[in-house]
């Protein structure tokens, strides 16, 4: 009734009008929340403190109270209320949400440094920045077809030119998955599917704020054994760090810990899909098996090392579909059983399903994030998360629809536009796992 009352003066409502079909009241947050996921054209108000991921949090124009560029003072906000404080609060004092110590993490998908990329990096002279200075894009049209009978858009950019850098820099902790080793001895391949990467070219992850990539996937051994041990000395000297591959299964199996705002946070990647690349003796390089036993082995330690947030990195998957299977379902969900609070999956170059599961969420895949397959439409679009966290506590999830230009150039597209294309495939791919 307090909260009402305040915003009576701002809406000209009758706060004791709850009859009114402009006006409905909810007991709580949560069933706020069921109503708002019921009726999508309906705006409801919450106290910052029982504001959570399964509701979508407004910006007022450029300013934003959730996300890399929030504002950093509950005063910068342009809609505040004082009001007496609920007698149950809905969470606890420790984890009401402050902007001021939030904290963010970005997540992409697959990137790939060799083929197309290399091809515009340094063969048309572009740089190793320019695959992260993208802004914004539509698709204006389609072309028919590609070499393998698919439609392809024509794009536009609108503006808003490096902004995608802007939120991967913005944010404390940026992820994504390195598809390809980058050793010594590269070759570029203009076509195929073998990769190695130009070492020089990591630069770029570098220059654009990547914390952390997972080695763990069906390429990380193009090169061999060498290849590996190499990426791995090339990264640690860029200062990026990485998990899911290495000397031995215990050092594959190991966790990434980084620190954000004060939280740490683990990074285990895993690799379902080329057996041949596992390695699963003390001396073997290669990269971390998923099992159910291996998950709860892995989070336990990481656990054990201090980690308060643990993020599980799987490549899994069928190639070009949205749907996981039913395997990547039950590893997904032994991910969670095992004390995992996310699951972020890459490999099908698709954006794919999202589930909630035991209250934590699971993507399933997020598509190419920096890769060259021009050949459809799914394959040049992506999504790209970005999380805010108030201590171990995930309280906004945003999903950002992108296309790729230039064979290597994400560019953020309107969600309500032609992002919509590659939103509907996540949402059409969720039907029956989400609790709306």
């Amino acid at each position: 009734p307090d909260i009402l009352a305040a915003l009576a003066v701002i809406t000209g409502l009758d706060p004791m009008a709850t009859t009114s079909e402009r006006l409905v009241m909810a007991p709580d947050a949560a069933a706020l929340a069921a109503d708002l996921a019921a009726h999508h054209d309906r705006l409801g108000f919450l106290r910052a403190s029982e504001v959570g991921p399964g509701v979508r949090a407004l910006s007022f124009g450029e300013t934003s109270y959730f996300g890399v560029a929030r504002v950093r003072t509950a005063a910068e906000w342009p809609l505040t209320i004082e009001t007496p404080a609920p007698s149950v609060p809905s969470v606890p004092t420790e984890v009401v949400y402050d902007p001021a110590t939030a904290w963010t993490l970005f997540a992409g998908g697959d990137i790939l440094l060799d083929r197309g990329i290399a091809y515009t990096v340094k063969t048309l002279g572009k740089g190793v920045d320019f695959p992260f200075d993208g802004g914004t894009a539509t698709i204006v049209s389609h072309s028919c077809c590609s070499q393998f009978g698919w439609k392809t858009p024509n794009m536009r950019r609108t503006g808003g030119e490096g902004s995608f850098r802007d939120l991967i820099q913005g944010a404390d902790l940026a992820i994504a998955n390195f598809e390809n080793p980058a050793p010594d001895a590269f070759r570029y391949h203009e076509h195929g599917t073998v990769f190695s990467a130009d070492p020089k070219l990591i630069a770029g992850l570098a220059n654009a704020g990547l914390d952390w990539v997972s080695l763990a996937n069906n390429h990380i051994r193009d090169a061999g054994a060498q290849g590996v041990l190499d990426t791995i000395r090339h990264l640690d000297a860029a200062g990026i760090a990485h998990s899911g591959a290495g000397t031995g299964v215990t050092e594959a199996h190991t966790a990434a810990l980084l620190d954000a705002a004060g939280t740490r946070v683990a990074f285990l990647g895993y690799d379902t899909i080329a057996p041949s690349y596992w390695t699963s003796t003390a001396s073997r390089v290669g990269s971390a098996e998923m099992t159910a036993s291996a998950l709860t082995a892995d989070i336990a330690a990481a656990r054990a090392a201090g980690a308060q947030v643990v993020i599980v990195f799987p490549h899994w998957g069928i190639e070009y579909t949205a749907a996981p299977s039913t395997k990547q379902q039950r590893l997904a969900r032994a991910a969670i059983d095992a004390g995992a609070d996310m699951v972020i999956g890459n490999h099908p170059h698709w954006a794919g399903a999202v589930e909630i599961y035991e209250g934590r969420p699971i993507w399933y895949a997020l598509g190419n994030f920096v890769f060259d397959q021009t050949w459809s439409e799914p394959t040049m679009e992506g999504i790209t998360l970005e999380l805010t966290f108030q201590g171990t506590r995930l309280v906004q999830a945003a999903m950002r629809p992108h296309v790729i230009l230039d064979r290597s150039q994400p560019n953020f597209m309107d969600p309500a536009g032609t992002g919509a294309i590659v939103m509907n495939q996540v949402w059409a791919a969720s039907k029956g796992r989400l609790p709306w």
